[in-house]
């Protein structure tokens, strides 16, 4: 894993100057390019003593991987993983409901960067992903969840299912996403200590995931579609949640 990373965009690099200011080593800026928000962030951080650096068009896209920077980039120190056993002692002395949510190898950088996006919004505790067949945190990603990467703890577990067992234990119920199922998401109770579940592009959730899982459960779909994008999925699962939580 690299010790440093590139966070692109002014809403990301605006998250990161405020809640983790001593992670960034420096600000790359597209020459030329007039934006107040852009001059705000350069003040802040010329203020915490971070470098900022004016550079070429063409070298900011090069580093962004092609993201769509908005004309300013951070070179941080690498996004700290929350450790899995960390969670579990966390959900164990927590004295609300959690609420968590698992990737099962969801694999597309953009759809962990507009789910990382839902989740801050939705006051997701953490997101749970295995350390292999899952999207790696890119320049993209972190520029679509829009600060989200930055505010909502990851857990990289070498073994998911044997940590959703583990979570099982300190009563935090498994939901998994399965457009087989005939139980719709709206019959389920997620004000309970939960984790949503939600499966892979294209093949859904893995076999021995979906039998860890509690319930199972299915968005009502009325047209020709067979099934929403994981991102979008994800979204509806996470306000369900948050909707029967403020009843």
């Amino acid at each position: 894993m690299s010790k440093t990373e590139t966070l692109p965009g002014i809403h990301t690099v605006a998250t990161l100057l405020n809640r983790q200011p001593e992670r960034v080593q420096s600000l790359w800026l597209e020459q030329n390019k007039k934006n107040p928000r852009v001059e705000t962030l350069i003040s802040q951080a010329e203020s915490l003593g971070i470098a900022v650096q004016p550079v070429q068009r063409d070298k900011l896209d090069r580093i962004c991987e092609g993201s769509q920077h908005q004309g300013i980039a951070a070179v941080c120190l690498a996004t700290p993983l929350l450790d899995e056993f960390d969670l579990l002692q966390q959900v164990e002395q927590s004295d609300k409901a959690v609420l968590l949510l698992a990737l099962d190898e969801v694999s597309d950088p953009q759809n962990l960067g507009a789910i990382l996006r839902t989740a801050d919004a939705a006051g997701v505790d953490a997101i749970l992903m295995p350390q292999r067949n899952s999207a790696p945190l890119t320049p993209a990603t972190h520029k679509i969840a829009s600060g989200g990467s930055i505010t909502v703890p990851i857990v990289r577990t070498i073994n998911l299912v044997r940590h959703l067992e583990a979570l099982k234990k300190l009563g935090v119920w498994l939901v998994g996403a399965d457009g087989e199922s005939g139980q719709t998401l709206y019959s389920a109770n997620l004000a309970l200590p939960t984790a949503l579940v939600m499966g892979a592009e294209g093949q859904g959730l893995r076999r021995l995931t979906r039998e860890t899982c509690d319930h199972l459960c299915a968005l009502p779909m009325s047209g020709v579609v067979e099934s929403l994008n994981v991102s979008t999925a994800s979204a509806l699962f996470l306000y369900e949640a948050v909707r029967q939580r403020q009843d």
